[in-house]
């Protein structure tokens, strides 16, 4: 056999018994603001999606694995820590984590349209009309590092002239869809949610809540960490932006996704700045506590 042969034949058979070179492996963290089995099924598709667009520009194999914590705190301990990867933030859990490590790096934030916005509701019924009216009155707030759940309604609410002294016991509900069902049942008089859980659930609850007032928020940031490997980074980047799956997007209930920047979060910083005058430093005790969600009705 001619020596090119040889060479060609030992080359192959090296390179057969050769272990196969695993792949790059990408940990992917989300937090659950609504129960963490709805939130892994909302985040898979695009998880899949997000894995073959990233081999794809890193020509090589590689995994992105979805990891859904219990609660925002842990999702940002961990993320800050370095032992996730990305993460998809709401706009006040970037700010805190850009705080504790300027060297998280943007991705791409979400194209939310006109959808990203808070709302302050009420029941049907409630004779509350203007948030200064909430004086006296008991609040249900979401997840204590809630954009929407916590800091920017509180905002709201100072705004208005309503601190903590003003309310009468209020409470941490964890998520959004717990919010709605207390105030809805009467546990509370007025809570913090986002307008899509507004909107989905008042479609069928049993008592009707009426918006008493809305405001805006900027969009879900998607996050690396610090140091995280440059052409990965880039290949994240690229397959944000280039994703386009429409089942993905609509499980995550978005249209795209946009470039970043970090000054694209400053109004949210003075937001979290303004709700500091809320409770200036805040302490769980019985008129602040976080407290278990109540358990949501059957076909919610």
């Amino acid at each position: 056999m001619p020596r090119p042969i040889l060479a060609a034949v030992a080359i192959a058979a090296a390179a057969a018994a050769a272990p196969a070179q695993p792949p790059i492996h990408i940990s992917f963290g989300v937090y659950s603001f609504r129960k963490p089995t709805e939130v892994w099924k909302q985040f898979q598709p695009v998880t899949l999606e997000l894995t073959r667009l990233v081999a794809q520009q890193l020509g090589e194999k590689a995994e992105v694995e979805l990891h859904v914590t219990q609660t925002y705190e842990a999702c940002l301990e961990a993320f800050v820590a370095g032992e996730i990867d990305i993460v998809r933030f709401g706009p006040a859990s970037y700010v805190l984590a850009q705080a504790r490590n300027s060297k998280v790096q943007l991705l791409a934030s979400e194209r939310e349209d006109s959808r990203n916005v808070g709302l302050i509701v009420v029941r049907e019924d409630s004779p509350i009309t203007t948030l200064a009216d909430l004086a006296g009155k008991r609040f249900a707030f979401g997840d204590n590092q809630s954009t929407i759940g916590r800091y920017l309604s509180q905002a709201e609410l100072v705004q208005a002239g309503i601190t903590a002294k003003e309310l009468a016991p209020f409470a941490f509900l964890d998520k959004h869809d717990a919010v709605f069902k207390a105030v809805e049942i009467g546990d509370f008089d007025a809570g913090a949610l986002h307008k899509d859980t507004f909107n989905e659930l008042n479609e069928t609850a049993t008592h009707k809540l009426r918006v008493l007032h809305s405001f805006d928020n900027a969009p879900k940031a998607w996050v690396a960490r610090a140091g995280l490997d440059k052409k990965v980074l880039k290949a994240l980047t690229a397959s944000l932006l280039a994703l386009d799956n429409t089942e993905a997007l609509k499980t995550l209930k978005v249209p795209g996704f946009q470039k970043a920047s970090d000054s694209d979060y400053d109004t949210v910083r003075k937001g979290m700045q303004k709700a500091e005058q809320f409770a200036p430093e805040p302490k769980p005790g019985p008129s602040e506590q976080t407290v278990p969600a109540p358990a949501p009705a059957k076909g919610r």
